[in-house]
């Protein structure tokens, strides 16, 4: 084409076909201008892309397509998004001199919460920080609408009055009352919106260049001009002297009249250039072709033909069957050629599409010099790529980046801002203290062995409520925590301090931000003083940049707490994201969907082809309905679809293009995207199909899974005889009936469980409570009881309630309940005391019986014991759940208390000798209605003792099989309970994997 371009008489409009590389085309035709005027005609040219990426790759094209051709000035390149930070002409002082400068993004999100909590104020239901937040984000999307299509607010006036419902009209109101309070804000500050400055510096540019057109060459490339200032100024462009205005894959292959009839509809791909050509007074046919440059593609001329039959308007689709009509004829020979590298590979879930998509770039590599691309508006599946990527070392340069809440700079901000509302809650604390970038001025491995010896003393039970409670209990645990953990929690209670002493219970983010900002950087202060890595690193200097803009901005917000100030900076966290410093491949991209636009690789994957993920769904407005949006003058929600659309046939025009989607999402079934419907649809009527890659599923779902499928067997250990036990009391039998894996992890490996931090006061510490006040009930008042004993015992229950670490609203919760309990309680024990019989608590005994490899014994320790009158003995045992059922005794899966009930009649407990057993009952203790019910563990047709002494029996043939050596402790040997009695050991059996699939099972 070498420079016609200049030649032609204009407006000049050209296209680049969608098949065609975008850039190097751009490049080569530019570049054909030094050929003609020498390497310095480039110097003065001005090239407008739309995006910063766009001017980069652009830069980068000339740079490969300059080659060896000697010295070449470069032109300016600059992105239409960001005209004002740009160099001449594009500096607004040159432009418009008296413009205000624009409001920074996040003192925008802060003054519109402060709008946003004036607007609700007085409401029945006032949102929270982070409900105000997402509602400042709407309404600074409602000014950004108006400002970009250039439209007033004046027409909702039309609709005060009309029909519709409740909570539009609320809406309707809301929005009056924002506009006429915004842009005096704005103008009080002396700022401008970022859109509507960029909407005035579009136009006035546009009015410059019309009247004084720049003397060198000036070419707006890849903008579809959706944005009405935008398209008056490509519109200037065209017209000036050396101007030239080149779209993006303007569909110049179907030139029918229905097409030349811009039958096309919002969410057609072509829909936004159309409507730029249509305002231009340009005719589609007398839009040029830029190029092609090196010839044109047969095969990817089918290709752009083949997308745009397939994504033409519904009312044309007819076109499909004059298209299929001939099985020979053109059409479906086009069809044909056209699907040639095209493939379609759909899997069954993120995961495994994110795999598919890592092993078709990572396949790529294997070919020097091919590059790929991954282009997809899920920015998830971006990042589960990359992780997938990592295994073989290879990083992506990818646009999207990282959340910036996952990395450990926010972590680590996230959890200093909770200690600010709770500094004893042990999780927290925990958190903090094993975070890498946390030191408190000491040495790593020092800091690590106090802080584990205060997570064993202090930590691991249930919480207290202050730092002061947590040193008392750290200093009095059963085993104390030492000197080095005590100074370690002084230092950090001494970091969470102000140095003024506590402040005001709410302030301003601003306030919170340095408060934080100071917390932090004490955490992780060094011995010199410094803050080490805290702010180091991509997401240190976003967070650090971050907190300064609040610090800076934050005054403006409505006062917080410190909840409300968690809840509004972890909503700001949540929604940024930083690049990783890492190198990338050279050779791989991952891309969003409209910074692929231009781009272009060998390899192009489109992936996330379901529907409401490419194309997304309409957002759903909070503040306007269709028919406000069409009473102002808004564009209708579906046309961001006809920009996606455009994108997506930009990039399935690549000479090998990939088609990923997903059956399923977060576990739901999802439908396949339209676009890639539309092309099945097309292929088979025509005949054909869209090729697949079956060898690449099959690698994907065998990639961490090499070798035949392999489920864990049921573990089954078989100690020596030696490390058998030979002792175990009646609450242990239970589970060497049920599950011996567990004896075998408890008792012979003595792998004990932990306490998590911040236990839960459960129905565990519940009984445990009861326990403790009912004994010292019984202690003290052995005989006689008190005339207040129902207060008596209410306040130990409380108590011990309270020495267990539950907090003041669960406390409340139980003072009713306790009340319940203990006029029951007291009720049961003048019954069961008023024939004289003795009561003990919490005794302990034991019965030692010989078996073929010794002697065994049993132990047991009896909640409650009455004796008397006589050689009479009963048995209680307390239960705040549902105690076993008859069944469940009788069958030996809760032998507890007929074991107990054996050792007793043996003259087991110390001080009572052989005593006939006469009861055997559970005591249930609710504290609701009824208060507590006592159910016998045996029916009442059998006899306890003969109970007990069968237990005991059954107890022996048990011990004595597994005093066979070749006896395994397997593991959840009853089937039923599998489901109903967790164990802490079932993660190291993998019950959940044997129990599910079943053992030696072929799938």
């Amino acid at each position: 084409m070498k420079a016609e371009f200049l030649s032609r008489k204009g407006p000049r409009w050209y296209s680049i076909p969608a098949d065609r590389p975008f850039l190097d085309d751009l490049a080569e035709g530019l570049l054909a201008l030094t050929e003609d005027e020498g390497p310095e005609a480039l110097s003065d040219a001005v090239i407008l892309t739309p995006t910063r990426r766009a001017a980069r790759s652009l830069t980068e094209a000339f740079l490969r397509r300059a080659g060896s051709a000697g010295a070449l000035l470069p032109p300016r390149i600059r992105p239409l998004g960001d005209l004002e930070a740009g160099e001449a002409p594009f500096e607004p002082g040159e432009v418009m001199l008296d413009l205000p400068p624009a409001i920074t993004p996040v003192r925008r999100r802060f003054e519109l919460l402060k709008l946003v909590g004036a607007l609700t104020a007085g409401r029945e239901q006032t949102p929270g920080p982070a409900e105000a937040l997402g509602l400042a984000d709407a309404l600074g999307a409602f000014f950004d609408s108006l400002q970009i299509e250039e439209v007033t607010g004046e027409n909702l006036d039309s609709l005060v009055g009309a029909e519709m419902a409740e909570h539009w009209q609320v809406s309707l109101d809301l929005l009056r009352t924002a506009l006429e309070l915004w842009p005096r804000r704005l103008e009080a500050l002396g700022l401008e919106d970022v859109s509507r400055r960029r909407v005035l510096l579009l136009r006035a540019l546009a009015e410059r260049w019309r009247e004084v057109p720049p003397p060198g060459l000036l070419i707006a490339a890849g903008s579809t001009g959706s944005v009405q200032a935008t398209a008056g100024l490509l519109q200037v462009i065209a017209a000036a002297p050396r101007g030239a205005v080149v779209l993006p894959g303007l569909d110049t292959d179907d030139l029918s009249p229905e097409a030349m009839g811009l039958e096309v509809d919002d969410q057609h791909p072509q829909a936004a250039l159309y409507e730029l050509l249509r305002a231009s007074g340009v005719a589609r046919k007398d839009v040029l072709v830029w190029g092609p440059f090196g010839g044109e593609d047969p095969q990817g001329a089918d290709r752009r033909k083949l997308i745009s039959l397939a994504l033409r308007p519904a009312a044309r689709t007819s076109d499909w069957l004059a298209t299929v009509a001939d099985e020979n004829g053109p059409g479906v020979r086009t069809i044909t050629r056209g699907l040639e590298g095209l493939t379609v590979i759909s899997s069954r879930d993120e995961e495994a599409c994110a795999l598919t998509a890592a092993l078709l770039l990572r396949e790529t590599l294997e070919t020097p010099g091919r590059t790929a691309a991954l282009v997809t508006p899920d920015q998830d599946l971006a990042r589960r790529v990359c992780a997938r990527l990592a295994r073989w070392g290879v990083t992506a340069d990818a646009s999207a980046g990282e959340p910036l809440a996952g990395r450990p700079c926010a972590v680590l901000a996230s959890l200093a801002a909770r200690a600010l509302a709770d500094p004893a809650l042990p999780s927290v604390l925990l958190g903090l203290l094993k975070h890498p970038l946390v030191t408190l001025r000491r040495d790593p491995e020092a800091l690590a062995a106090a802080r584990d010896d205060l997570e064993r003393s202090a930590l691991r039970r249930t919480r207290s409520e202050t730092l002061d409670e947590l040193r008392h209990r750290g200093e009095t645990a059963r085993i104390p925590a030492g000197p080095e953990a005590l100074r370690l929690l002084e230092a950090y209670a001494v970091a969470l301090a102000e140095p003024d002493g506590p402040g005001p219970e709410s302030r301003h983010a601003g306030d919170w931000a340095l408060r934080l900002t100071r917390v932090l950087e004490a955490l992780c202060a060094q011995a010199d003083g410094s803050a080490g890595a805290l702010w180091a690193g991509p997401d240190g200097e976003a967070m650090a940049r971050l907190l300064a803009q609040l610090v800076e901005d934050g005054a403006v917000t409505p006062e917080l707490t410190v909840a409300g100030f968690i809840e509004l900076f972890e909503a700001l966290v949540a929604g940024e994201s930083v690049r990783s410093a890492r190198a990338s491949h050279p050779r791989l991209r991952i891309l969003g969907a409209m910074e692929a636009r231009m781009a272009r690789a060998d390899r192009v994957i489109l992936a996330g082809l379901e529907e409401g993920v490419w194309p997304q769904a309409a957002g759903v407005d909070p503040f306007l309905s269709r028919t406000m949006r069409k009473a102002l003058g808004l564009p209708a929600p579906e046309r961001r679809i006809a920009l996606s659309a455009h994108d997506f046939a930009q990039s399935a025009c690549a000479p090998e293009v990939f088609l990923l989607n997903t059956r399923r999402r977060r576990g739901a079934p999802v439908l396949e995207s339209r676009w890639l419907w539309r092309l099945r649809t097309l292929a088979r009527g025509a005949g054909a199909t869209l090729a697949g890659r079956p060898d690449l599923t099959e690698l994907a779902e065998a990639l961490d899974a090499p070798g035949p499928f392999a489920p864990a067997l049921r573990p089954a250990p078989c100690p020596p005889l030696e490390a058998r036990p030979r002792k175990l009391a009646v609450t242990r039998v239970e589970a060497l009936v049920r599950d011996p894996y567990q004896v075998w992890a408890r008792d012979i490996l003595r792998l004990y469980p932990m306490d998590r931090p911040d236990t839960p006061v459960d129905v565990r510490i519940r009984g445990t409570a009861i326990h403790s006040a009912l004994e010292t009930f019984v202690e003290t008042y052995p005989a006689d009881l008190p005339a207040d004993a129902a207060d008596v015992l209410d306040r130990l229950y409380i108590e011990a309630l309270r020495a267990a670490g539950m907090d003041a609203i669960g406390l409340a919760r139980e003072q009713a309940l306790a009340r319940e309990i203990a006029a029951w309680m007291v009720d049961q024990e003048r019954q069961r005391r008023s024939d004289g019989r003795r009561i003990e608590v919490e005794q302990a005994g034991q019965l030692t019986f010989a078996t073929l490899a010794g002697n065994f014994v049993l132990t047991a320790k009896a909640d409650r014991l009455e004796i008397g009158p006589g050689p009479i003995g009963r048995i209680l045992d307390y239960k705040t759940g549902a105690p076993p059922s008859i069944d469940t005794v009788k069958t030996g899966f809760s032998p507890q208390l007929t074991l107990t009930g054996a050792i007793l009649e043996a003259g087991g407990f110390p001080g009572l000798g052989g005593l006939k057993v006469e009861e055997l009952s559970y005591v249930r203790i609710t504290g609701r209605r009824p208060a507590g019910e006592i159910s016998s563990a045996v029916s009442k047709s059998a006899n306890v003792r003969e109970a007990s002494a069968a237990a005991l029996e059954g107890l022996k043939a048990r011990i004595e099989a597994f005093d066979d050596p070749t006896r395994p402790y397997t593991s959840r040997v009853a089937p039923s309970s599998v489901k109903l009695h967790a164990s802490d050991y079932d993660h190291l059996a993998r019950v959940r994997e044997w129990s599910s699939i079943g053992e030696g099972e072929d799938t």
